[in-house]
């Protein structure tokens, strides 16, 4: 299919395993810039009950089947196919009202978090299909009745309606955590720009990496698909406060308790430290930072700077320097590589904005941009959603309300003064919870004061300075490994955050029973659990070989005074406990000179390393090490080491093997316990 076509189409949902319009001929969308017509939407006559039944049905069984390195895997591809056809997707993004700047962050930003998440499940998850939680909890003095927490796969769907800001990004931010943890989802773009989202998702499908039912898509209402929800299923929103709150409370969401994350209208801040005065780094950086989100994406991002807070003394020189560089953006049709900020999405997006400046022009004057009369380079100035960057000023924020209410999804910041750090935190938490918050400062004490002061309101807060202005990815950008969302107004909601976002997905539980039952059950050993010893070193054992449990008893080593003082000696650790008897003794935690700690790592090692070529490629760490009871000169050391887990890596000829390692003594004290971590050959040679 032509989707670059010229003639505007009748988008399709992608449902049941097959593309189906709407049984009228539906809604037109417009180009953001020329009003022409991009395409028309509907989705009268789908079977909504029956799109969850097909997703819960077809497509999260073959996603459970799969392990976290296979969805991993399978993100990386799509990951990759998508940039092959980047291209296509800028070309269309245009009518959206995205400069190709614009079209970068909601394009490959998009691609990039679904090959972050590709990489974050191969490096951070295990090749299995449950996830860990937590430690061991020992529920009895023998060790026979233990629990473990563990994550598995809702056997749900995850219904996503987003946002018309960042058709592409908006998707795939919420898919990849979504795919990775096992769970097929359900995406609603938002209408207005729904043309650019369908286009991805025709593209993801001709792919043939996704399981069939692990993806589906409505382009327009979901009618009652909301009806049709179940415990097991989740739904994330993006979008006006007003709106969420309804979904929030809808009837089945409520009585089958199903997970609902929200983000929201977020009137997010910046603050400009009482240190950066004009002519400071901070100062200009700042002046760059503000003007930036004002324009990128038109103001329309969630992100966005709405609230600019700045010392009362340095505020008249702000705007003065904030109207200058505003004043050099060029605003006109995406399509002309001059423009450097577009339209709004929509004229009745643009008028919506014009209805906010009002209410907040109640509170504040304008001191920046003309909102009915926007001047354009390129472009139709009547037909299009143009409007130019608005500045507002407000010379008592304290005592007003408007502006740390009202949010103008465009172009468009008030300024407030505050004259201490007390009263730049009250001006901020005003805004009743936000998504992030930056301070510009070059002052440690005033950063530590207003970045703890807000914490509790956001779910982020970047510090600009200086030294970070060269590397840091600025106020508005949500990045895979960080927390997006925030508490109150903006929500209540958290996506992303690395792996966290994939566990949204899963169901903690609790597992108790015995050692051995667990260690079936989890995949990985625990203490008390049965294990095996033969007569062949399990490092002589390749992964196709080697089980879980299989363990060896080590001969013993007795530690003298020589080795002691020949390991400080060569080593250069002559710290006092093992070079010193009288020091020694006087330490509360030693009766005289001590083994040091590396050395009985060490002489462990010697005990259990088997030192032929073999299986075993690399030894590449340790974790958990402690040391748990001193060794004094005369102390015979003996180890247990025990398969704990295996975890084979999908596209190499090795994998990892974790080892429980426990040091003990002659009177079976145990002095020293970790994890064992070695790359080991999948078959012998």
């Amino acid at each position: 299919m032509n989707i670059m076509a010229n003639q505007p189409r009748r988008l399709e949902s992608y449902v049941g395993g097959t593309w189906v319009a709407g049984a009228r001929e539906g809604v037109p969308l417009l180009d953001a810039s020329t009003g022409v017509p991009v395409a028309f939407i509907d989705s009268s006559g789908i079977d909504f009950k029956q799109i969850l039944a097909y997703g819960r049905d077809k497509g999260g069984p073959a996603l459970r089947r799969l392990s976290f390195h296979e969805r991993a895997a399978m993100l990386k591809a799509l990951g990759q196919a998508l940039l092959e056809r980047k291209e296509e997707f800028y070309a269309l993004s245009t009518a959206t009202g995205a400069t190709r700047a614009d079209s970068w962050v909601d394009i490959e930003g998009g691609i990039g978090t679904l090959l972050s998440y590709a990489s974050k499940g191969r490096r951070e998850l295990p090749n299995t299909r449950v996830l860990l939680d937590g430690d061991v909890e020992q529920l009895s003095k023998d060790k026979s009745f233990s629990a473990q927490h563990i994550l598995s796969p809702l056997q749900g769907v995850a219904v996503h309606i987003n946002a018309f800001n960042f058709p592409c990004w908006g998707m795939l931010e919420k898919v990849a955590p979504t795919l990775l943890a096992g769970v097929p989802a359900i995406v609603k773009p938002a209408s207005q720009t729904a043309y650019l989202t369908e286009l991805m998702v025709r593209r993801i499908i001709e792919t043939g990496l996704l399981p069939e039912g692990a993806l589906q898509l409505i382009c327009g209402s979901v009618g009652d698909l909301l009806d049709h929800v179940e415990g097991q299923d989740v739904v994330t929103f993006t979008g006006s406060a007003a709106t969420g709150q309804r979904l929030k409370t809808h009837r089945a969401i409520i009585e089958n308790s199903v997970r609902f994350t929200m983000e929201a209208d977020s009137l997010n801040a910046a603050v400009l430290g009482l240190d950066a005065a004009p002519g400071t780094e901070e100062f200009d950086l700042f002046v760059k930072e503000v003007a930036r989100e004002m324009t990128v994406k038109a103001g329309q991002k969630c992100t966005a700077i709405r609230r600019v807070i700045a010392p009362r003394s340095y505020s008249e020189a702000f705007i003065a320097a904030l109207n200058d560089r505003l004043g050099k953006t060029a605003i006109g049709n995406p399509a002309d590589e001059t423009v450097r900020m577009g339209p709004l999405a929509s004229l009745a997006q643009r008028e919506e904005v014009r209805v906010r400046i009002r209410d907040l022009a109640t509170e504040a004057e304008i001191v920046g941009g003309d909102p009915d009369n926007p001047h354009v380079m390129s472009g139709d100035a009547s037909a299009g959603a143009f409007l130019n960057p608005v500045l507002l000023y407000c010379d008592k924020p304290g005592s007003a309300r408007a502006i740390h209410d009202v949010e103008a999804f465009g172009p468009v910041s008030t300024v407030m003064p505050y004259d201490t750090a007390e009263e730049a935190v009250d001006l901020t938490r005003r805004g009743k919870g936000s998504l992030v918050a930056s301070v510009f400062t070059n002052d440690p004490h005033f950063a530590e004061e207003v970045v703890l002061g807000l914490a509790p309101f956001h779910g982020r807060v970047m510090i600009g300075n200086r030294s970070s202005a060269k590397s840091s990815t600025g106020h508005g950008s949500p990045l895979p490994g960080l927390v997006h969302g925030g508490p109150g107004r903006a929500g209540g909601g958290e996506e992303l955050g690395g792996i966290r976002g994939v566990k949204h997905y899963m169901q903690r539980t609790a597992i108790q029973g015995t050692p051995t039952m667990l260690t079936a059950v989890t995949g990985r050993w625990m203490d008390g659990a049965d294990t095996r010893r033969d007569s062949e070193h399990p490092f002589r054992k390749s992964l196709a070989e080697l089980k879980i449990g299989d363990q060896l008893v080590t001969a013993t080593r007795t530690v003298t005074l020589d080795d002691i003082e020949h390991f400080a000696h060569f080593t250069g650790d002559t710290f006092y406990a093992h070079m010193d008897e009288e020091a020694a003794k006087a330490n509360p935690f030693f009766e005289g000179r001590v083994a040091h700690g590396y050395l009985i790592v060490s002489f462990a090692a010697g005990l259990f390393v088997d030192p032929a070529p073999g299986p075993v490629l690399a030894n590449y760490g340790v974790d958990n090490l402690r040391f748990l009871t001193p060794v004094n000169p005369g102390d015979t050391l003996k180890v247990q080491l025990t398969c704990k887990e295996i975890n084979p890596r999908i596209n190499a000829e090795h994998g990892e093997v974790r080892w429980d390692c426990k040091v003990t003594n002659q009177l079976d004290a145990v002095v020293a316990q970790y994890d064992v971590l070695t790359m080991v050959a999948k078959r012998r040679e």
